[in-house]
């Protein structure tokens, strides 16, 4: 038997035996290091993904880990390397698939929300989704991997250009992620955010960081950047006060990147979006170089790892480490450590 956290239901989250799934054809099982919640995590908890997710559901999908068995015909790895999962698997044949954009197909399956997930001892995946960790990155640091990589992506979709000027609507962790590639891509950047300790974090390594309610916002904006506005926006919030800054504070033909996950539909200043030719981009999930790159900036400490680090939570406790997350308060990211950290 194999220890896993699940959903169970009406914001439920137990820690329960269940039997491990052998490595079949073209299958690897992990022992799972450690699994990072995140703010989809808390979305299943409170019941918002039911249509999705399988009662009991194991979830997790942030992690690293080490192969520990393969199953026939898996070639390329060995027990006791160093992974994570690039957590998607698409069908091949919906439009989004034949044009290439497969990690955006129509029937996508998402490890952890629609199958099983990672917050588990053992995890068996298909051989394809792996990504190798090199022996150099701890395997805490290797399970911010998938949200560095959602930062690489939502970068990349901006088609950023050094020098640049960049705001980063939310500073928690994804948007300090964000911010912290696009540094690294050469941009000037400054992150907002309200929460208190999400600014003393983002600070604390070396970003600009202001508060969206100051009254003079507008004019602090305009002296760093110059009265025309900046040229990229990543709105993270998922707020309207965030949407609403995110546009404004755009240059002519500025690109606004949407990364925070809007629940209902938002009014958007369309008058201000054809005055200015101004560029609206959607960005979901990321792509396996996405990965291979969140995997070297990782690597290369251009990602702070230790400081978005909040608290590591033993899978037993697994509903306490979703509690703390939800609490907000001077939390950024929670780890559940699964177990296999050495």
């Amino acid at each position: 038997m194999t220890l896993a956290a699940r959903y169970v239901g009406e914001g439920g989250i137990d820690v329960a035996e269940v039997e491990p799934v052998a490595p079949g054809p073209g299958d690897v099982q992990l022992k799972v290091a450690f699994t990072g919640i995140c703010g989809t995590d808390l979305h299943i908890q409170h019941g918002v993904m039911d249509a999705r997710v399988s009662l009991p559901a194991v979830i997790g999908h942030e992690m690293s880990g080490r192969v520990l068995a393969c199953g026939p015909g898996v070639t390329g790895w060995a027990a006791g390397d160093a992974v994570t999962v690039m957590p998607l698997r698409w069908c091949g044949d919906c439009a989004a698939c034949r044009a290439g954009h497969r990690h955006i197909c129509q029937r996508l399956d998402f490890l952890g929300i629609d199958s099983p997930g990672s917050m588990q001892e053992r995890w068996t995946v298909p051989a394809d989704v792996l990504v190798r960790l090199p022996a150099s990155l701890a395997l805490s640091y290797g399970a911010l991997v998938e949200p560095t990589a959602v930062a690489v992506h939502d970068v990349r979709r901006a088609e950023l250009q050094p020098g640049e000027r960049v705001v980063v609507v939310g500073g928690g962790p994804v948007g300090v992620l964000i911010a912290s590639v696009a540094v690294a891509a050469g941009a000037e950047v400054v992150v907002l955010e309200v929460n208190d300790h999400r600014r003393s974090v983002a600070a604390g390594v070396g970003l600009t960081v202001l508060d969206p309610r100051r009254d003079d916002l507008d004019d602090a904006i305009a002296s760093w950047a110059g009265p025309d506005g900046v040229q990229v926006a990543f709105e993270v919030s998922a707020s309207q006060p965030g949407l609403d800054v995110a546009v404004a504070c755009l240059a002519p033909r500025g690109r606004m990147v949407l990364v925070g996950i809007h629940g209902q539909p938002r009014p958007v200043d369309l008058q201000r979006v054809f005055w200015r030719e101004l560029t609206l981009v959607g960005a979901r999930v990321y792509e396996r170089t996405d990965f291979e790159e969140a995997v070297a900036l990782l690597d290369g400490a251009s990602v702070p790892a230790q400081a978005l680090i909040s608290h590591i939570e033993p899978l037993a406790s697994a509903a306490d480490a979703f509690d703390l997350l939800a609490s907000g308060g001077q939390v950024m990211k929670v780890l559940v450590d699964c177990g296999a950290t050495s």
